[in-house]
C-alpha cells in the first residue's frame, strides 16, 4: 500500500468542510478539528441564521407594502380604521425556528463530510512550532475537558474564521446590546432597535428588524449605508429605508453604549446621545488567529490580524494554508469553499486555477436586495477600467409593474471596443438569483450582443437585463459610426 496524504484542517465552516470533501475525494487521510460544529459560523450564527431571519422579514416586507396596491383584503375593517400593520410576527417562534434549521444543515455537513470518510476532531487546533525536518507539520488539539492530542499533517489548512468586533466602551451584554451572534436568543421584538454600522451586516439587520415592525435608528459613521457598495444601489436602499420610516444617521461616529435598566443609551461622537430599548453593535469583524501558533510556524499576519494568502492559498509556511474569513479575502462563504477547494486541488496535484475575485457574486439580502458581480462604478469612476455603463430602472419593466415593485435598476458594464460583459449590479426582489446570467457572462467572457440575443421569458425581471444589454449594443454601434 502506498503513502497516503494526511491532512489536517483547523476550522469546519465552507472554507474548511468543502476543502475536506476535496482532499477525501483525491485520497488524502482527513481530518477537521472543530470546536463549535461544522459550517461554522456561517451556518451556526451568520449567514444561515440570518438569511432565514430575513426571509421572514421579506414576508412582512412583500405584504404590508403591497397588499393594498394588488388588491388584497385581509379582513373585513375598511382601511382608513385598520392598524397599520395587518400581520404581526412573534420573535421567539422565528428564532426557534432559525435555530433549529442552522442546526439540521450543521447537521447535514457532518454527516456528508463523515461519510466521505474525513475525521471529526471536536477540539481547538493550533500549529505546534516550524516544519519538520520530514516535511510534516504538527497540530496540537485540544479538548473541552483539557486533553490534548497531536497530529501529523504533511499540509494543515487553517479556515478558522472570524468573531464579531467589539469596542471597549460598547461591550454587549447578549440582553440589551447585541452582537449578530447573539439577537437569535431574543423572545420578543426590539421595540426600538439602535444598529451600530452600515456595512452589509448592519443594513441587512436594519432592514430586517423594521420589516419585523421595530422602530429602527442606524448609525452611520459615513456618508451614506453600504460605503462599500455600488453609490446607485446605496441611494436606492437609503430611499427605502428612509421611506420607510427607519431614522438613518449619517456622518454620526457612536462613542459608547451603555444599558440603563429595560433600555439602552448610545453616545455618539459629536455629543449627541440618542435611546432605544435595544442596540445591536455590527462594526466589522476580528480574524480568529490569536493563539494559533501561526507566527511561530512562520505564517505571516496582516497589520490587522488576517492570514497572508497568495491566489492559491498558501501561506509563507511551507505546507500551510488558509481559507475564509480568517485571510481577509472577500468575507463570503462562496469564496471561502473556493479558497479552501484550490487549497487542496494545489497541495495533492489536481488541475487548478488562481482564485479570479473578478468573477465572484456577491448579495446584500436587504429589501429590496443588491447584488453584484464583477468590475464596478468605483472601478470605472477611478479609471481602473474603461468601460460603457447603462443603468435601467425596473420601473419601466412590465413584470415589475404587475407585482408592485417601485424600487430597483439593473446596470451592466461592457468594454467599449469588444463589448464584453465585466460587470453588472441588480437591485431588485431576489437580485441574488437575477444576477446570475450576468455572473455568467463576466465568466465566460459574453458579449452584449449575445446577452441581448438570448431569448427571455416575457413578461419576467430578467427582461430589463436582456434590455440594458441592447442598450450598450446600440450605443456601442453608435459609437463605431
Amino acid at each position: 500500500m502506498g503513502y497516503v496524504t494526511r491532512i489536517v484542517i483547523i476550522g469546519g465552516g465552507p472554507g474548511g468542510y468543502e476543502a475536506a470533501l476535496v482532499a477525501a475525494q483525491l485520497g488524502a487521510e482527513v481530518t477537521v478539528v472543530d470546536c463549535d460544529g461544522l459550517g461554522g459560523a456561517s451556518v451556526l450564527t451568520d449567514c444561515v441564521p440570518s438569511k432565514t431571519l430575513i426571509a421572514t422579514a421579506e414576508v412582512m416586507t412583500t405584504f404590508d407594502s403591497s397588499y393594498e396596491e394588488l388588491g388584497i383584503v385581509a379582513d373585513d375593517t375598511p382601511p382608513l380604521e385598520r392598524a397599520s400593520r395587518v400581520v404581526g410576527v412573534d420573535l421567539g417562534k422565528v428564532n426557534r425556528r432559525v435555530k433549529r434549521l442552522a442546526l439540521a444543515q450543521s447537521n447535514d455537513i457532518t454527516a456528508s463530510v463523515t461519510r466521505a470518510g474525513v475525521r471529526v476532531l471536536r477540539g481547538r487546533g493550533r500549529l505546534d512550532g516550524p516544519q519538520t525536518a520530514d516535511g510534516t507539520r504538527s497540530v496540537v488539539v485540544r479538548s473541552a475537558d483539557g486533553t490534548e492530542e497531536r497530529l501529523t499533517a504533511d499540509a494543515v489548512l487553517v479556515a478558522t474564521g472570524a468573531r464579531p468586533r467589539e469596542l471597549e466602551d460598547a461591550l454587549p451584554d447578549g440582553e440589551r446590546i447585541l452582537n449578530w451572534t447573539q439577537v437569535y436568543d431574543l423572545d420578543e421584538l426590539p421595540e426600538e432597535l439602535i444598529v451600530v454600522g452600515s456595512g452589509v451586516t448592519g443594513a441587512e439587520f436594519a432592514g430586517a428588524y423594521q420589516a419585523l415592525g421595530s422602530t429602527v435608528t442606524l448609525v452611520s459613521s459615513r456618508d451614506r449605508v453600504l460605503p462599500g457598495e455600488d453609490p446607485d444601489a446605496a441611494a436606492v436602499l437609503e430611499d427605502v429605508f428612509r421611506r420607510r420610516g427607519m431614522n438613518v444617521m449619517a456622518r454620526s461616529r457612536a462613542q459608547s453604549v451603555k444599558r440603563l435598566g429595560d433600555r439602552v443609551e448610545v453616545a455618539l461622537a459629536d455629543g449627541r446621545v440618542i435611546s432605544g430599548t435595544h442596540c445591536l453593535m455590527a462594526v466589522g469583524a476580528i480574524p480568529n488567529t490569536t493563539g494559533m501558533g501561526l507566527e511561530e510556524a512562520g505564517v505571516k499576519l496582516t497589520a490587522s490580524g488576517h492570514i497572508k494568502t497568495d491566489r492559491v492559498s498558501r501561506t509563507s509556511a511551507l505546507g500551510v494554508y488558509a481559507a475564509g474569513d480568517v485571510t481577509g479575502v472577500f468575507a463570503l462563504a462562496s469564496v471561502a469553499a473556493m479558497q479552501g477547494r484550490i487549497a487542496m486541488y494545489h497541495f495533492l496535484g489536481d488541475a487548478v486555477g488562481p482564485l479570479n475575485l473578478k468573477t465572484v457574486s456577491s448579495n446584500v439580502f436587504t429589501d429590496p436586495e443588491i447584488a453584484t458581480v464583477g468590475y464596478t462604478q468605483a472601478d470605472v469612476d477611478n479609471k481602473r477600467i474603461e468601460a460603457n455603463v447603462v443603468k435601467l430602472p425596473l420601473l419601466r419593466n412590465p413584470r415589475a409593474k404587475m407585482q408592485g415593485i417601485r424600487d430597483g435598476f439593473v446596470k451592466l458594464f461592457c468594454r467599449p471596443g469588444t463589448g464584453i460583459v465585466v460587470g453588472g449590479v441588480v437591485v431588485a426582489p431576489k437580485a441574488s438569483e437575477l444576477i446570475h446570467p450576468i455572473s455568467i457572462a463576466v465568466d465566460n467572457n459574453l458579449t452584449v450582443e449575445q446577452i441581448a440575443n438570448a431569448f427571455t421569458v416575457y413578461p419576467s425581471l430578467s427582461g430589463s437585463i436582456a434590455e440594458v444589454a441592447r442598450q450598450l449594443h446600440n450605443r456601442k454601434t453608435a459609437d463605431q459610426d
